[in-house]
């Protein structure tokens, strides 16, 4: 790993901006809840891993600004906190799990002082980050067993160390195989129309040196009957407790494309991203993102004026169509409801 996605720097949070990549690289500071969850709208940072670990510093940001502030006051602006953090992006379940995981905290020491409150916040934002490298690299180790020495695996989007707080889910496999002395090679859908895959995931390959080939999201297909591709592995942004994938939009028709050409198709995801609350894809809201991003990239469109568009910005890959999900406890093949808790209790099946 050689870029921090997020990092505590002076007592602020800094986090990488990836809507400049790989144009330029810069991190942003952020000092409040409401500036972090306009960093998590805006697309600086993005992943539900990583967007979890920011709204967990966003919480704490905000302790920090009203510690000195009365009780009463301080309840009240760590509320409008909570609210503005929940509000900046619907569907990555990672950043409910991680407010509910604060506002724990917070109740377990609500009766301290402020300044109290506000350090304890801080250390289970430091806490968070650390577990989640923690376990993007107990998911890569169980991922790269079941790749193959010299596999071509095909990604999509990007589940990288700029995904989450660091090592990566998809991208974390590929490393963890890498680390094992796999030869691993890379092809990286483009990903539009934000174009993660092909400014983000091809960018991290090149920085850990590993072999990458960038693709249009339409030749995934050609790829395959071509027979230049032995595995799929995606991220997930949430998963349902039927096992239905939530992911950047594109996953569902590689994973259809997958089933039709007898590739593995493995989603990486950490038990945080299991909402066992949904019972399936069908509940999983979709988020909407601006037509903007359809019409062009950045200043330079390309779409006809007065064209009708839509821009949701992921889909739902069936259970059936997953033929494994890679977690930090395990591998859970041919996922499903009953499979799912097990896995929520502690057993791997």
């Amino acid at each position: 790993m050689k870029v921090e996605t997020l990092r505590w720097f002076n007592n602020r949070l800094e986090m990488v901006d990836q809507r400049i990549l790989p144009a330029a690289f810069e991190y942003l500071s952020y000092y409040t809840a409401a500036s972090v969850a306009e960093g998590i709208r805006s697309m600086v940072v993005r992943g539900a891993p990583a967007i979890g670990v920011a709204a967990a510093y966003g919480v704490a940001l905000e302790a920090l600004r009203l510690q000195d502030k009365l009780a009463v006051e301080f309840k009240d602006g760590m509320e409008a906190g909570f609210t503005v953090l929940a509000a900046s992006r619907p569907t990555a379940v990672n950043l409910f799990w991680a407010l509910q995981r604060m506002r724990r905290v917070w109740e377990s020491v609500a009766e301290q002082a402020p300044q109290q409150i506000a350090q304890r916040l801080l250390a289970e934002a430091h806490e968070i980050l650390a577990e989640d490298i923690r376990i993007n690299k107990a998911m890569g180790a169980h991922g790269a067993v079941l790749l193959k020495d010299g596999a071509r695996v095909l990604t999509h989007c990007n589940a990288g160390a700029l995904a989450t707080a660091g090592w990566g889910t998809a991208l974390g496999v590929f490393r963890s195989a890498v680390e094992a002395g796999k030869k691993i090679s890379v092809i990286a859908d483009e990903t539009r129309p934000f174009l993660q895959g092909a400014r983000l995931t091809a960018w991290e390959m090149v920085q850990e040196n590993i072999p990458v080939t960038l693709i249009t999201d339409n030749m995934a297909g050609y790829m395959m009957a071509q027979g230049e591709v032995d595995a799929v592995v995606v991220g997930t942004d949430r998963v349902a407790a039927n096992g239905d994938v939530a992911n950047k939009i594109g996953t569902y028709m590689v994973a259809v494309l997958a089933k039709r050409h007898n590739i593995a198709f493995y989603v990486a995801c950490p038990l945080s991203t299991i909402d066992l609350n949904i019972a399936t894809g069908k509940d999983i809201p979709i988020e909407e993102r601006s037509i903007e991003e359809v019409k062009g990239f950045r200043d330079y469109h390309w779409a006809a004026e007065g064209v009708k568009i839509r821009n949701p910005s992921f889909d739902v890959t069936p259970a059936e169509l997953v033929t494994g999900l890679i977690t930090e406890r395990g591998v859970v093949l041919s996922p499903d409801a009953q499979s799912i808790r097990k896995l929520m209790m502690g057993r791997v099946v």
